[in-house]
């Protein structure tokens, strides 16, 4: 297996939450929350600490499995993507419910008031979910 890092988006209009695997890809976690302009500059100073096996970007749905209204400015961001990291693989993961179950993590953890409403907070743990799905799953095909 090649060492390296995949990262994960949770995108967002205003914030886009970001995750991190290790490098041997076992665990999933927070990374960083930026507003999409940032997102370019910030992945070009991270490629140069680490290799980027591959970018995971929630795919959100409605109940009934029609794209969210999201998914148009997810599409343009993912362009954005493919035009500035031409190599690296882009992956596309359901992220229904992501953001419902970062906010019982950060409830059940026990985190102030104030904490459980940081939507940056939010952002990176629905980053991280999303990337642990995209990992179990990609497990899962070799079992």
């Amino acid at each position: 297996m090649e060492q390296g890092v995949y990262i994960a988006f949770d995108y967002g209009e205003k914030r886009v939450g970001l995750a991190h695997t290790d490098p041997l890809q076992l665990i999933a976690s927070a990374l960083d929350t930026l507003s999409p302009e940032q997102i370019n500059d910030y992945l070009h100073q991270y490629q140069k600490e680490e290799k980027i096996l591959g970018f995971i970007v929630g795919k959100p749905s409605q109940k009934d499995g029609t794209p969210a209204a999201v998914e148009n400015k997810i599409l343009s961001f993912i362009h954005q993507l493919e035009e500035q990291f031409p190599k690296i693989p882009i992956f596309r993961q359901e992220e229904r419910y992501t953001s419902k179950m970062a906010a019982q993590v950060l409830h059940i953890s026990g985190g102030s008031k104030k904490s459980r409403q940081d939507k940056g907070k939010l952002d990176r743990i629905s980053a991280t979910i999303l990337l642990q799905s995209f990992l179990d799953a990609q497990k899962n095909k070799f079992v």
